[in-house]
Formats: structure tokens, sequence, C-alpha cells
């Protein structure tokens, strides 16, 4: 990410934060009319205990000098979750490690314990992926669930780029735009954390160009390092299933994560799970 890319996406961040907070939120009186919503910048400003002059230009994304502190004061007054943050910090401060280098794993390297652990969750439609959002490994129930990924070459395994690109995945979720947010949630703070990496601005542009939903989802700026969430799916041959999705960063030199896929108790969505598995052995 170069430092002028760095500044918009903290220009971005930091006018939809504050957007969606109401004045009541933050302990304000409504006043007068407001032109658009959320909170003002002087507004803002008052809450962190700066000047506005400077929230301006910190906003405006002038390269301008920040201190940890001032930035803690600012993440209260905009309400911003432990996620958001650290996402906040990265842009302003340039702390995250983007320098490391990417490391491609392939299906075959990922670890024995964590391969044993795919395998071993039957009926839980399980994703491994890495911090780019890239597929490198998955058990038979997401195969049956979603998709065939071994029958894509690796450089097409990219969650976020499926989710737009392939019919399946649209088809699938009941409400996509909601699949879809939890995504780019993660995404947005792997962005942060990696803001050396000149990827995550080349992979941006290339979806804003191709799909205007994925802009108009990417600007929302919500970020979330583990969203958990219930989606329904409209599986082609199973119908309605319920899935509780949670979301585990596995901890180690590659940066993986852990998506699990659970059948919601309530629902006959396991039952339905093990017979698509079931009839798939039988062919």
């Amino acid at each position: 990410m170069s430092n002028q890319t760095r500044l918009q996406a903290l220009s971005d961040f930091l006018k939809s934060r504050r957007a969606a907070i109401s004045p009541a939120d933050a302990g304000l009186p409504e006043g007068t009319r407001r032109r658009t919503p959320g909170l003002r910048r002087e507004e803002v400003a008052q809450l962190a205990g700066v000047s506005s002059t400077w929230y301006t230009w910190l906003e405006q994304g002038r390269d301008i000098k920040v201190s940890a502190s001032v930035l803690d004061c600012i993440a209260s007054a905009l309400q911003l979750t432990k996620d958001e943050r650290s996402y906040l910090f990265a842009l302003a401060l340039e702390n995250g490690p983007g320098n490391m280098p990417f490391e491609q794993v392939e299906v075959s390297v990922i670890s024995p314990p964590l391969q044993k652990i795919l395998q071993e969750l039957t009926t839980c439609p399980t994703l491994i992926s890495d911090r780019r959002c890239g597929i490198v490994g998955w058990n038979e129930a997401a195969a049956h669930v979603f998709l065939d990924f071994a029958s894509l070459p690796q450089e097409e395994r990219n969650m976020i780029r499926l989710l737009f690109e392939r019919k399946e995945f649209q088809r699938l979720a009941v409400n996509w735009e909601q699949f879809v947010r939890g995504y780019l949630a993660i995404f947005r703070a792997y962005y942060g954390q990696y803001v050396e990496d000149h990827w995550y601005d080349d992979f941006i542009a290339e979806m804003k160009g191709k799909h205007p939903a994925f802009q108009a989802l990417w600007e929302e700026s919500q970020v979330s390092s583990a969203p958990d969430v219930v989606l329904e799916f409209r599986h082609a041959k199973a119908g309605k299933m319920l899935f509780h999705l949670t979301s585990l960063q596995v901890h180690g030199s590659t940066d993986l994560r852990c998506s699990i896929y659970t059948p919601a108790g309530a629902s006959n969505t396991e039952a339905k799970l093990k017979q698509l598995i079931g009839q798939s052995a039988i062919h």
C-alpha cells in the first residue's frame, strides 16, 4: 500500500465510522438540521479532545503526525470495536507487519494436525484460508456445500473473488450481501494489518473495476477479525440449510484462518449434509 493509498484508506474509514454514529449515540443534542447522517467533524474533535482543524486534516488524509494516545481518543469518540481500533492504528501509524513476505501455502503443506482437524469435522464444512483470503484447505463437507475447490486452479481459489464471480455462491446464500460482508470485514482487517503489501491495492482495484457490487460493499468499511454470524443457504440438492459461522485464527508462521460452518442445532441441516455426503459415496 503506497503512502497516498494508505492515507486515502484512513480517510474513507474515518468518514464511514463518523457517519455511522448519531448525536444521540454520542450523548450529544441533535441540534439544527443536518445535511448528512452521523456526527460532524467538529463534534468528533470535541469528543476526542483535539482541535477541529487537526481532525479535519486527519480525515482529509493529509500526511500529518499522529500519536497513539490521540488515536486512542479518536477511537473512543468514534466508538470503534477492538478490530476497528487495530485497523485505525495500522493505517495511521503504519505499524502493521506488512513488510513480511507473503508465503504461498499449498494444501499439501498444511500441517498434519490441521489436516486431521479438517477430516474430523465431517458434518461441519470447514475452510482454511491465508491472509489474502486464498482457500488453501477444505474438507469434504465444504466441497459438498460450496463447490469442489480441487477442480479450480490454485490462483482462482480466492474466497473474495469466488463470492463475486461464481454463480454457485450467489445462488447459495439467501442473504448474499451478509455473507459477503463477513468476508470483506476479515479482508479489510488483513488489509490494514499488511499495509506494505501492494497485492491488496491491485486486487481491490481489479475487483472494483469488474464488480460494482464489490465497490459498494467495500466502501461500508466494516472491520472484523472474527465475525460470528448465522447464515441461511439454499442448496441446489439439499434445500434450506442453516449454519453458524465461526472464524478462528491458526497460530503459526503462515497466518492462516479456519472458518467453520456449524449446522444450526434447531434445524435439520446436519441430517441433510450427511445425506449429501452419503449419496456422493454411493456414486
